[in-house]
């Protein structure tokens, strides 16, 4: 199962119109049951998105124990955040959130398909796709 959705990252990724290039390492664990899956996706207007995704595999069920997704322009400012770092305690999705500028937000745990889908938004609301 692992493996299929390694594969499906894959395919997302190679058949985005708005990737011009991702950089993406799999680190497995012993049994194979496990994949830290850590990189960088650069976008057509020089934003780049970096991930981080630790992928559990336990009776034919996959998990994403921890996660990030952080979204920069090409001067390497945060445009948004999604991550499952344990230190927003108050928020009612916790330990899921979101960091916009100064902001976190309550959020629910995106996959990769939705975290483009909202970058490409952004850049044809800036006209930069």
């Amino acid at each position: 199962m692992i493996q299929k959705f390694i594969e499906t990252i894959e395919k997302l990724l190679a058949s985005s119109p708005i990737i011009l290039s991702s950089d993406i390492q799999k680190h497995f664990g012993s049994r194979n049951n496990i994949v830290y899956i850590k990189g960088s996706i650069l976008f057509i207007d020089s934003s780049i998105l970096e991930i981080s995704l630790f992928v559990r595999e336990s009776h034919k069920a996959i998990s994403i124990d921890k996660y990030r997704f952080h979204y920069m322009d090409n001067h390497g400012d945060m445009l948004f955040r999604y991550d499952n770092a344990p230190h927003h305690h108050k928020l009612s999705s916790f330990p899921n959130h979101k960091h916009i500028g100064n902001r976190t937000i309550p959020a629910t745990p995106p996959d990769l398909q939705n975290v483009l889908n909202e970058i490409s938004a952004l850049l044809i609301k800036t006209g930069n796709a």
